[in-house]
């Protein structure tokens, strides 16, 4: 069975969000209404809505890094992983982990960078040569 996971969340400002979501990561808009915007977040769905985004904190360890919890991620081919990472670099974005392999050579090797949109909301991004291998231990 194949699923799509919805995920609705706050932001503060819909135009940024667009530039953001739309416009630097690539996500193709939905449905809006004056108060949400839906995305095709790489094949899942988001709904930003006008509000205060949820409060985080740094309590999930990622090798050295503290990263915060919770946040939302998606693991994509390596190939557009590696094109998204070098866009939101040459972007500047301010990275909480930068772009980086993990378990190299090792099963469940993975790419990976950690960022927050505008609005304080943190996203990471997963990047595997073999989608087979994602639970690989």
């Amino acid at each position: 069975m194949r699923s799509i996971f919805h995920l609705a969340y706050n932001v503060t400002d819909l135009d940024e969000a667009r530039r953001f979501y739309g416009g630097l990561l690539g996500c193709k808009e939905g449905r809006s209404a004056p108060s949400w915007v839906d995305f095709d977040f790489f094949g899942h769905q988001i709904s930003l809505h006008l509000g205060e985004p949820f409060a985080t904190a740094a309590t999930g360890k990622v090798g050295e890094h503290m990263v915060p919890m919770p946040h939302l991620g998606v693991i994509l081919q390596r190939d557009d992983w590696q094109a998204l990472a070098s866009r939101l670099e040459n972007a500047g974005v301010d990275f909480i982990i930068a772009p980086t392999t993990r378990f190299k050579g090792e099963p469940g090797e993975q790419n990976t960078m950690f960022f927050r949109d505008p609005f304080g909301n943190p996203i990471e991004i997963k990047g595997f040569a073999d989608l087979g291998t994602v639970y690989a231990s």
